[in-house]
């Protein structure tokens, strides 16, 4: 699970940690200033080392996680998820961010495309009638 050295490359532990699919993806975030290790931008060969601490941003969520160990090999999913540990204040965010983002979507009805005949009449009376009150 950890690697020989006590140091790794940042990108190449993303991927081990299963942040991103590909080194490739990990390379690009850290690159795009998606990923801060202790709060500074940083290259994706930067070393890490236990203890430090990785903000992280992929899609709608963002991260905040120490990291527990390291290494250089991607594995299952189970021992990626103790190379790192997610603080409390992060996983409420993105839990209470992810229950906004799905309320929205159902305030928002998403369209099946142009309204068919019967709908299209409907808008018509619609905006008639409005016409006939201004």
């Amino acid at each position: 699970m950890t690697s020989s050295s006590d140091s790794v490359r940042l990108d190449r532990w993303l991927w081990a940690a299963r942040f991103f699919k590909t080194r490739s993806l990990a390379q690009q975030a850290v690159t795009g200033g998606k990923v801060h290790l202790d709060g500074q931008r940083v290259k994706a060969g930067h070393t890490l080392r236990v203890g430090a601490r990785l903000q992280i941003r992929r899609g709608f969520e963002q991260f905040e996680v120490v990291v527990l160990a390291l290494s250089e090999t991607r594995s299952s999913a189970s021992v990626a998820q103790t190379l790192y540990q997610e603080t409390e204040a992060s996983r409420r965010q993105r839990e209470h961010e992810a229950e906004l983002r799905k309320t929205n979507a159902a305030a928002m009805p998403y369209s099946d495309g142009k309204p068919d005949k019967r709908q299209r009449r409907q808008l018509q009376q619609f905006r008639q009638h409005q016409s006939d009150h201004e």
